[in-house]
């Protein structure tokens, strides 16, 4: 197995609600609305969508009540500390609850936390000494 995610589905309580935080509130373009399903213009990277939490959970044979950390944080690399600040205000505009304002970081970067209305984990980042990243603008 390639250490690669050839999409990201994310389990949400509200379909309609979700959609309306990404693409109102972060301004993400929807590609395919299956209705029960969402993704979205992935500009090259590897694609996000949303699946309604109960029936995803069903497909992998999960309980749908998780609560709590989930284990896991999206991030997204930017290549200024300037837009960490405007990606962090644009999200808490749509609702998001800041976690982490934008500072810097134990390991030398500059960054900051939300969770979007489902509870996942966004992390914005900057490094200045990073070569090899893969920004996502």
């Amino acid at each position: 197995m390639k250490a690669h995610v050839s999409s990201i589905l994310l389990g949400v309580r509200d379909l309609d609600w979700a959609k309306q935080f990404y693409t109102e509130g972060l301004g993400w373009k929807i590609k395919n609305d299956f209705g029960i399903s969402v993704f979205f213009d992935s500009d090259g990277a590897s694609p996000v969508g949303f699946y309604g939490r109960e029936g995803l959970a069903d497909q992998v044979g999960t309980d749908p009540q998780g609560s709590g950390f989930r284990g896991l944080v999206l991030t997204y690399v930017v290549r200024s500390e300037a837009r960490v600040e405007e990606i962090l205000a644009e999200a808490q505009k749509a609702g998001a609850t800041i976690l982490k304002p934008a500072g810097a970081l134990p390991w030398g970067g500059y960054g900051g936390t939300f969770t979007d209305p489902d509870g996942y984990v966004w992390s914005i980042g900057y490094s200045a000494s990073g070569t090899d990243q893969s920004y996502a603008e």
